[in-house]
């Protein structure tokens, strides 16, 4: 390049092919840029040039690499663990004199601070963070799509070059997705919100079941495994997450430790005046924050209605509902299915526009299908 451009044209470098880095360079290979992959461990930089997310740098070594080679990046994307993200930042900027570098890491305070401190060119830096992941971990699990409908963080800094930033914004927006804008401290804490203290209290309500009877665990229902699902998280990717963000995270459980032993107190004496109140209002409280948690195209899931189809465990019956149910017309807004401890049965519990409530349920039931509302 003999000039920064705002406009993506390639090459793209992609530093780190776990899940995230891998989705980026499928991504963006399906949009028909060049994308080259690095990463520290040979094998995970294989698995992802297998699966078409870019070229291995370890394949294409003997090549010339000077600032006239096609491997001159225009883009370097950093989509390192937290720990060491500031360091692949700081070494790409200098590597790489003509490129702009992102990272797309949780956390994002402590790695501007460490690039603003060094003495890397930081107006070509910018952080970012895609709000997207999966359970599962590795090249092997990457999507292309992964970040489609999802929000990505755009975090400016007052030295970022206004190129990169529109630079970065048509890179998500080719990806599938929405920007947000936030600085880096305001960033930090609402991550620590919706993100890590989730993690944190699924983690600490499943270390309760470790001793728990096998007999018991059986007469689990949804609620347990909807609360304790990301606990199955990666230990060494959540040590350096909470580690970085540390601060934020604290001031959030200090909320949780207020409700905590105020609900201990109250059921320390269940039957005192007031008790039953306060355990009401505790409950309460915590229906007025999931209704502002929004649903599909943004709404409050409170704005959709819902009824419960039961669905034999056999091979094609959920195909089945959901092709009956585009027959009558009616769109989703959502979907959950859940299996009746014990029994061949699961429960789709759908979810849809009011008005086509009632007519659904009557036109599923003519049909065979045994309706819970």
């Amino acid at each position: 390049m003999s000039s920064f451009d705002s406009h993506l044209h390639g090459p793209v470098l992609v530093i780190g092919t776990g899940l995230l880095g891998a989705s980026v360079g499928l991504g963006l290979r399906l949009n028909g840029y060049t994308v080259y992959l690095s990463d520290i461990s040979p094998t995970t930089e294989a698995v992802a040039e297998d699966i078409g997310a870019g070229l291995s740098l370890r394949s294409l070594e003997g090549q010339e690499r000077g600032s006239g080679s096609d491997l001159e990046p225009q883009l370097v994307v950093v989509a390192a663990p937290p720990d060491v993200t500031a360091e692949l930042v700081i070494s790409a900027l200098n590597r790489y004199p003509k490129a702009f570098v992102i990272d797309i890491a949780s956390v994002k305070s402590e790695i501007l601070d460490r690039v603003l401190a060094s003495k890397a060119d930081s107006s070509r830096y910018l952080g970012t963070h895609p709000m997207a992941g999966r359970e599962k971990s590795g090249p092997v699990a990457a999507r292309g799509e992964l970040f489609s409908a999802r929000p990505w963080v755009l975090c400016e800094h007052p030295l970022v070059r206004p190129e990169l930033v529109k630079l970065a914004q048509q890179v998500a927006t080719e990806l599938g997705s929405t920007i947000t804008h936030l600085d880096v401290v305001e960033h930090d804490q609402t991550v620590a919100l919706i993100s890590h203290v989730p993690q944190v209290m699924s983690s600490l309500l499943a270390s309760r079941l470790q001793d728990t009877p096998l007999y018991a665990l059986g007469l689990a229902g949804q609620g347990l495994r909807d609360t304790t699902r990301i606990a199955a998280s990666d230990p060494g990717l959540w040590v350096q997450i909470l580690a970085a963000n540390a601060q934020p995270v604290v001031q959030s459980l200090y909320g949780v430790r207020e409700d905590l032993e105020r609900l201990i107190a109250t059921l320390e004496a269940p039957t005192e005046p007031g008790s039953r109140l306060d355990i009401a209002q505790l409950i309460s409280e915590g229906n007025h924050g999931v209704a502002r948690i929004p649903g599909k195209h943004g709404g409050s899931p409170g704005a959709f209605a819902q009824l419960t189809v039961l669905v034999d465990d056999t091979p094609g019956t959920l195909a089945r509902l959901l092709a009956e149910i585009g027959e009558l017309g009616v769109n989703l807004e959502d979907l959950r299915l859940e299996h009746s401890p014990g029994a061949q049965v699961g429960m789709a519990e759908l979810s849809v526009n009011p008005n086509e409530h009632e007519k659904l349920i009557e036109d599923l039931t003519s049909r065979g299908w045994k309706v819970v509302t």
